[in-house]
């Protein structure tokens, strides 16, 4: 049986590993973070008025192509996805968070988390993963479900024209505040877009199939984010509350909790190549960054290099 190690387990990642999986690869994902989510994180916070849940990377997504129109129904059937027409008349969320949706795709595979894979060795034509706790087994093949600016130092080593693809992939960062109140925002709508430092805020707690206090997710323009991109948490944590009070043109109520988390690389414009592979050497990379900002694109990234994976494994027979 063929063997991969595919470094992310975001939706790029597990869409790979499922189209792998379904071929009869053996699949294991490595990951950092401590569970699934990605760029479709969420989080829950106790707070005085109960907990409080947040969407704090992707708001939505979108359905164009056809192979993940199929896999959003899924989703659908199971309860797992409902429409979010306010947001868009397309819009999807997961519920009841975003984070679910990868969460299912993940018990489907063997995925190892709180493992920061460092870089790769290349032994006897096969893969071994650096990193304090990785196996010490080697894998016929590698996937980098990475952003651009994580893949491009591990891609430098073994392939310099796949390195140079990432390298010129830039992202844009965005800070993203996470608020729960003790009353609701009057007056103020379910969602703002693009007032001031604000790219994006929303009342995560009116999304469908939400539940408790009064909660938003304030989301700063990547402009913003860029010149406050070194600042620590607790001084960008009141300019968010502020710009929020600013966009409704009210004071907000009394904080019960809040969080806030900088994603360094959170939008990219996307290279339109849909995936990277070298097929002599067996390693590879997908995201969101090889096609466009959407949830969308990274699903149908992962399965555009599982194709090209399994395209060379053909010719090897």
């Amino acid at each position: 049986m063929r063997s991969v190690a595919i470094i992310g387990a975001g939706i790029a990642g597990l869409s790979c590993a499922d189209a792998l999986a379904e071929q009869g690869w053996r699949v294991t994902l490595f990951d950092k973070g401590r569970k699934a989510g990605g760029r479709m994180a969420s989080r829950r916070i106790d707070t005085p008025h109960g907990e409080a849940a947040f969407d704090f990377g992707a708001q939505y997504f979108t359905v164009r192509d056809s192979g993940f129109s199929a896999e959003v129904a899924r989703w659908a059937e199971a309860g797992l996805a409902v429409r979010w027409p306010e947001a868009r008349e397309d819009a999807w969320i997961g519920v009841p968070a975003m984070n679910v949706v990868v969460r299912a795709m993940a018990t489907r595979h063997d995925v190892r988390f709180s493992h920061h894979v460092s870089g790769l060795a290349r032994e006897e034509g096969r893969w071994r993963l650096l990193g304090e706790g990785m196996p010490t087994g080697h894998f016929d093949a590698a996937v980098l479900a990475l952003p651009a600016e994580q893949a491009a130092p591990i891609l430098t080593l073994y392939d310099f024209e796949l390195a140079r693809t990432a390298l010129f992939a830039r992202s844009q960062p965005c800070w993203s505040g996470m608020f729960a109140f003790a009353a609701p925002l009057q007056h103020a709508p379910h969602i703002l877009r693009d007032h001031g430092a604000l790219a994006w805020a929303a009342r995560d707690s009116a999304k469908p199939g939400r539940s408790g206090p009064e909660s938003w997710v304030v989301q700063a323009s990547p402009q913003w984010s860029t010149a406050h991109l070194e600042r620590s948490p607790d001084d960008v944590a009141p300019l968010l509350l502020a710009a929020l009070a600013e966009a409704t043109g009210t004071d907000t109520p009394a904080v019960l909790a809040h969080s806030v988390h900088r994603w360094r690389y959170a939008l990219s414009a996307g290279t339109g190549l849909g995936c990277l592979w070298n097929e002599t050497q067996l390693i590879g990379a997908c995201g969101d960054w090889l096609l466009g900002p959407r949830v969308e694109c990274a699903w149908v990234s992962g399965r555009m290099l599982a194709q090209r994976v399994l395209g060379a494994d053909r010719v090897a027979a």
